[in-house]
C-alpha cells in the first residue's frame, strides 16, 4: 500500500514538474521588481473552464503572497486559453496539460516548489461559512449554471 501511495504522489509531482518545463512568452510574466507573476488567461467571453480557473485564482490569493494577473485571450495573442502560467512556465493550458483546467492543488504545488511566501493571515475564503458558499458557487459553475 505504501508503494502505491508513493507512486501516486511521485506521479503527481512529476506531472507538475513536466508542466513547468514548458516556457512561453507570457505578457507581464514579471512585475517591476522582477518577481514572477501568476497569470490566468481566459477565453473571450469566459467559458466554464475559465470561470473555474478564476475561482482558483481567488483561492490562491487567499493563501499566497504573489502578484496575480487575469488576462482575456485578446490581450495575450498567440497564447492558449484557458491557461495558467507562473512567470513564463506553463502550469496548465488548453490542448495541453489538464486541458487548461487548473486546480488549487496544481497551482499550489508549483508555488510551494518555488518557495512562494504565504499570507500572514489567510483570507475570508477559508472561513467555514464563506467556504461553504464558495464551494457551492464552484459547483454551480461546474454544472453549467444549473
Amino acid at each position: 500500500m505504501r508503494k502505491l501511495i508513493f507512486a501516486i504522489v511521485a506521479g503527481a509531482v512529476a506531472s507538475t514538474a513536466l508542466a513547468a518545463d514548458i516556457s512561453m512568452p507570457v505578457p507581464g510574466a514579471e512585475n517591476a521588481a522582477g518577481q514572477k507573476v501568476l497569470t490566468f488567461i481566459a477565453k473571450d467571453p469566459p467559458g466554464q473552464r475559465c470561470n473555474g480557473n478564476l475561482q482558483v485564482a481567488a483561492e490562491i490569493a487567499n493563501t499566497y503572497r504573489i502578484p496575480i494577473q487575469l488576462l482575456p485571450a485578446s490581450l495575450a495573442p498567440g497564447m492558449p486559453a484557458p491557461a495558467v502560467f507562473y512567470g513564463t512556465q506553463m502550469i496548465v493550458a488548453d490542448g495541453r496539460d489538464h486541458n487548461g483546467a487548473a486546480s488549487y492543488q496544481l497551482v499550489a504545488d508549483v508555488l510551494e516548489m518555488e518557495g512562494v511566501a504565504k499570507q500572514d493571515k489567510t483570507g475570508l475564503l477559508l472561513q467555514d461559512k464563506v467556504r461553504q458558499d464558495f464551494d457551492a458557487l464552484k459547483a454551480t459553475i461546474k454544472a453549467g449554471g444549473k
